[in-house]
């Protein structure tokens, strides 16, 4: 299944959330979707899901438009909102058997076990929601986005609050949901979506900045940007590094270790290495980095 926003536009009051957003998500696409706080990102993902209307504009799953009177449609998204409102008065098992419910499951017990194993949850199972840990109550989150088996997967701030380990099994339940699903993911975390999404969509507010393949991101800037790490003996004098024709800042980092950005095609590596000699200095390591995710989106959310 496929998704397709065109124009969408959102109010609240005369507050513009979203302003006329347009983006696509094919089958088996993970595509992230990124900005600050208040960007428009979870408003987004409510009107794909129907949860809320959009003021304009329309969104379609699979070439049917989404709306309100059409519970059928909507039956075909699993949605993990930010917040992952769940019932902690109720055990694992029950709450599946509950949500199986809502979606008129045909052998439902029989798909509860095949989502308790996909998501890793069969040693808590028998467990109170409230009573589990932050990273197995977002692992009940996603069965229940997940237990019905539907064509796309809205996941909001999916690993939000998790440590390395939860985040890298939620992360791997991702993209093993991605290649038979549409996924659209949000998330604050840069390298998450580096290592996830096919696809970044950056929205700052209320605007899409960019929408570009993970690994073209860097394209979108306006002047190419080549970080150097380089280690000299000795630090150096900074006024000077920073006379070095296209270098727009020099940081230390730690004892003689810099971070060297400099701006245009041209590799700027000859030049550092002329400015070593010059000044008499020693490199002792240098490693070249291109434009990352990171970068990226705090240059287009800080216009």
């Amino acid at each position: 299944m496929s998704i397709l926003v065109q124009g969408v536009t959102k109010l609240y009051g005369e507050q513009k959330a979203l302003d006329n957003v347009s983006f696509g998500v094919k089958t088996g696409e993970i595509v992230g979707f990124l900005g600050p706080n208040g960007a428009g990102k979870s408003t987004m993902m409510k009107i794909i899901t129907g949860f809320i209307p959009a003021t304009s504009g329309t969104v379609s799953v699979n070439g049917t438009e989404i709306s309100a009177d059409n519970p059928e449609l909507r039956k075909t998204i699993g949605y993990l909102p930010e917040n992952n409102p769940l019932y902690p008065e109720m055990y694992v098992r029950e709450y599946l058997d509950f949500v199986s419910s809502l979606y008129k499951i045909v052998s439902s017990q029989k798909r509860i076990d095949n989502i308790i194993g996909i998501t890793g949850l069969a040693p808590e199972q028998k467990k109170k929601i409230g009573a589990l840990s932050k990273g197995y109550r977002q692992r009940v989150g996603l069965a229940q986005a997940l237990i019905h088996d539907p064509g796309v997967l809205i996941l909001d701030e999916a690993t939000s609050g998790l440590d390395p380990n939860q985040i890298v099994e939620i992360r791997n339940l991702i993209i093993d949901a991605g290649k038979e699903k549409t996924v659209l993911f949000s998330t604050h975390i840069m390298q998450e979506a580096e290592a996830v999404c096919d696809r970044i969509i950056i929205i700052n507010n209320g605007k899409i900045m960019a929408d570009e393949l993970k690994n073209n991101i860097h394209s979108v800037l306006k002047k190419h940007r080549q970080i150097i790490k380089i280690e000299f003996d000795r630090n150096p004098d900074v006024s000077e590094l920073l006379r070095i024709e296209g270098v727009v800042h020099a940081n230390p980092v730690s004892g003689s270790l810099w971070n060297i950005e400099a701006e245009g095609e041209q590799d700027i590596r000859p030049a550092i290495f002329s400015f070593a000699v010059k000044n008499n200095l020693t490199v002792l390591s240098l490693q070249k980095e291109e434009s990352n995710l990171e970068e990226v989106f705090r240059h287009l959310t800080s216009i």
